[in-house]
């Protein structure tokens, strides 16, 4: 590997609702839509699942259980951001605590304006398509995730 390119450790949970409905991140950063599921960037010095838990906490003040390993990536994605190298893992989760966040029926519905930018919606499962994701790491788990059904 090249000096220039480093590894960007992510990680990712599914949130499935009672009403078979998978979480939903749209968000807008450094000029670019994109729609993912909730998670993000791994902090130096914490682990996996305390990372994902900060996420939720951060992204949706929810806190979250995690419930099992869903994917860890086992090809090369090279990052749209940068030139790191993304490895990402999914986890299934459950809230553990009320969903303390709004829940928008329309893409990139966000409220207020600025760099960064994110709403999230629900999708049935029975709705869910590959397309409904932008990057190729959630594309690919979402097929899986259809195929498990």
């Amino acid at each position: 590997m090249s000096s220039k390119g480093f590894f960007n450790v992510r990680v990712y949970g599914l949130l499935i609702n009672d009403n078979n409905e998978l979480l939903i991140s749209d968000e807008q950063e450094q000029g670019m839509r994109f729609t993912k599921l909730p998670g993000g960037g791994l902090e130096y010095g914490e682990g996996l699942i305390e990372g994902l838990k900060r996420e939720f906490v951060e992204e949706c003040n929810t806190e979250i259980e995690v419930i099992d390993h869903f994917y860890t990536t086992d090809f090369f994605v090279k990052s749209a951001f940068n030139d790191s190298q993304i490895i990402s893992v999914y986890y299934m989760v459950k809230a553990v605590s009320d969903l303390h966040f709004s829940i928008k029926t329309n893409i990139f519905d966000f409220d207020g304006a600025g760099d960064v930018l994110q709403s999230f919606r629900w999708i049935k499962l029975s709705d869910l398509r590959i397309e409904d994701f932008t990057f190729p790491i959630d594309q690919y788990v979402a097929e899986l995730l259809i195929k498990s059904l």
